[in-house]
């Protein structure tokens, strides 16, 4: 393993990363980089080409429109609203992979003034690079790659130095709470911050006041999306429509035959068939007993599914941990398919055709019409024909079949490559407490920490409620990071 350069944030440390003699000595010394970086780009093209003028999915028209309550946050449809005042479906798309051609940049960056050789820095970045799951959510009008942002620019703004500056903290910290504006997971990412402030500064004191500051910075997007819903909804809150999306999570696991309920929740608990269907099923699907439960006068569905969930994961928490331990080992498989109750994993597949879901997502007079069902079950229209410009949907069929074998064969970053990552993180973020750690041995370690301790914070988190190949995907911006900087904590050890 070669050695570990000092990371302090001074101009050696940078040359070491943009080395004198202009761009030919920086493409010498990062060619690997440099290649991948080009295939990635090269990836992003294909798909823009492949699918005009975006990717669309049924939840695409509430992040559009407004069309119908969700249980996510607001803050993508607010970003989508001020772009497509000036821009186009097609827009968003190409920034979204101009997006995850930074984050890779950003992240090569981080990780080689941390420590990382050049060759593993650019292996680390090449799921992020070259994975199909993730240029199809980039090519879609999800929240996904905003998401994915916000969590690389708060992790680089507190990594970009062993002890972050003032500006750093503030700054990584209002990153960190916008991701959560994105996807309400994002909240749980406030905790490992923290641990890596109260490591890496020194002083109680200096510790605790800028514990503080990441925090308040943390909350003020929290709070600024949550004073918007109590002004357009009257909900104080961040994603106010999502506090009964534990239910199914809760009824997949419940054993119904020993769990204390009262009479009118007792209609929630799920047959064994139900149960199977999963949780995604039993939180949405029509025949789900969540949907056709009838309430006694005076109680609220909300508030009824709630304390359904509460009761099970207060009387049967063991059922429900072995639940999403069973789900969260799922990211190692070898192969991606989908299990007996999963989301299936076909919505984020490259498809031959271009996709539609009608009502939501058609095609009217050659233009795209989006729609929704109405209270009563009935399909509406809620915007068709030239709303923005390049509405006209079209899938290239060489390239859409070209880019879904590519997605089918091993386009994807492997169950065990992630399985590797998550060792070398886990042992590489034990090296912070090795009493004879160098600088630099120290400052790889804590870098780890963050990137480890997020990646098990967002990934757990979203397993928590349910799994889905899409909810893995920060795997590829905080696991696999967190891999390439553990191996080279391990290697420093072992030289």
């Amino acid at each position: 393993m070669p050695a570990i350069p000092a990371t302090t944030g001074s101009r050696s440390s940078l040359t070491a990363v943009m080395p004198p003699g202009g761009l030919a000595a920086i493409l010498r010394r990062h060619w690997l980089f440099a290649v991948l970086l080009t295939l990635g780009l090269v990836l992003r093209v294909l798909t823009q080409v492949a699918y005009r003028p975006v990717l669309l999915y049924i939840d695409s028209v509430k992040y559009l429109f407004g069309a119908y309550p969700g249980n996510d946050p607001p803050g993508y449809q607010l970003m989508l609203r001020a772009f497509l005042g000036a821009g186009s479906l097609s827009a968003v798309a190409a920034v979204q992979h101009l997006c995850g051609l930074a984050m890779a940049v950003a992240l090569y960056l981080v990780l080689r003034r941390r420590g990382v050789p050049a060759w593993l820095a650019a292996l680390g970045t090449a799921p992020l690079l070259l994975d199909a799951y993730q240029l199809q959510i980039e090519q879609s009008i999800m929240p996904d790659t905003a998401f994915e942002v916000f969590i690389v620019a708060g992790l680089v703004l507190l990594l970009w130095q062993p002890r972050p500056a003032w500006w750093m903290v503030l700054a990584g910290g209002a990153a960190l709470g916008a991701s959560a504006t994105m996807r309400q997971v994002g909240e749980i990412l406030i905790v490992p911050a923290v641990v890596y402030l109260l490591i890496v500064v020194p002083g109680w004191r200096a510790k605790l006041t800028q514990a503080v500051a990441l925090c308040a910075l943390f909350a003020v997007p929290i709070l600024l999306i949550s004073y918007r819903n109590y002004v357009t909804i009257k909900h104080f809150g961040l994603a106010p429509y999502a506090s009964g999306t534990m239910y199914g999570r809760a009824a997949a696991a419940a054993d119904c035959a020993t769990l204390k309920l009262p009479a009118y929740e007792q209609p929630l608990c799920p047959s064994p068939r139900q149960q199977a269907l999963g949780p995604d099923w039993l939180d949405h699907g029509a025949g789900s007993p969540v949907k056709t439960l009838i309430l006694p006068r005076g109680l609220h569905h909300v508030a009824v599914d709630t304390n359904f969930a509460d009761r099970v994961l207060r009387q049967q928490p063991l059922r429900v941990a072995v639940a999403v331990a069973r789900d969260a080992a799922k990211l190692f498989a070898v192969d991606r398919v989908t299990d007996a109750g999963d989301v299936s994993i076909a919505r984020w597949q490259f498809q031959r055709d271009y996709p539609l879901y009608p009502p939501y997502i058609a095609v009217a007079a050659g233009h795209l019409q989006f729609g929704a069902f109405t209270p009563a079950g009935q399909p509406t229209v809620i915007a068709a024909g030239v709303r923005y410009r390049g509405t006209k949907p079209a899938a290239s069929s060489g390239l859409a079949s070209f880019l879904r074998g590519y997605q089918l064969h091993g386009g994807y970053a492997p169950g065990p490559l992630l399985l590797l990552a998550t060792l070398a993180g886990l042992l590489g973020s034990i090296g912070v407490v090795r009493r004879r750690a160098s600088a630099a041995q120290r400052a790889t370690a804590t870098a780890c920490l963050l990137t480890f301790g997020s990646a098990a914070a967002v990934l757990l988190a979203s397993d928590f409620f349910e799994f889905s190949w899409r909810y893995q995907l920060p795997a590829l911006i905080t696991l696999v990071p967190a891999g390439a900087l553990g191996l080279t904590v391990i290697g420093s050890y072992l030289a």
